[in-house]
């Protein structure tokens, strides 16, 4: 998919920065040494980065090294994934049950990794409760998740965003 792996005879340099095949520094060897040791021990030679000097090299087999890139990959690529913003709508007379309800659904999203918007719609003079009921979710989720933001109070609703720890 990405960047090939460059292995065994395919690594140019005079020498390399070799890792036995548990991990241990076997320090700067030269190059063909290192082809030699891969080969007693019917492993690949496999060269980790390019970007110094000598180039780190690891003793593996080569299904090892492939599975390894793939997990690095796929790690970075769900880094870089952009948080999704699920948005949970309440009302500010909302009954206990109704509560507990939207309450577990915000901790599995923020469990999942997804940002909350929790929403209170407002009708009349309900803003202050809205408030009170968005701290109360906040202080109850805050084993899941973070404020992102404050309150935001607007004429029609009350809303806060979480983050997940």
């Amino acid at each position: 998919m990405g960047t090939k792996l460059i292995v065994n005879e395919a690594i140019k340099a005079s020498e390399v920065q070799l890792t036995g095949l548990n991990g241990e520094d076997l320090g700067v060897v030269p190059t063909v040494k290192a082809l030699l040791m891969a080969k007693e021990l019917k492993v690949d030679l496999v060269c980790t980065s390019l970007l110094s000097s000598p180039p780190p090299c690891k003793l593996m087999s080569r299904s090892g090294a492939q599975r390894q890139k793939e997990q690095e990959q796929r790690e970075t690529r769900l880094k870089e994934a952009p948080v999704k913003v699920k948005e949970i709508r309440l009302t500010a007379n909302i009954e206990d049950h109704d509560y507990d309800t939207k309450q577990r659904q915000a901790a599995k999203l923020l469990e999942s990794g997804s940002s909350v918007m929790l929403v209170v719609k407002i009708q009349g003079k309900e803003g202050p409760q809205a408030k009170a009921l968005l701290e109360r979710l906040i202080t109850d989720l805050t084993s899941s998740g973070k404020k992102a933001t404050g309150i935001q109070l607007s004429g029609k609703q009350a809303a806060v965003q979480l983050l997940p720890n």
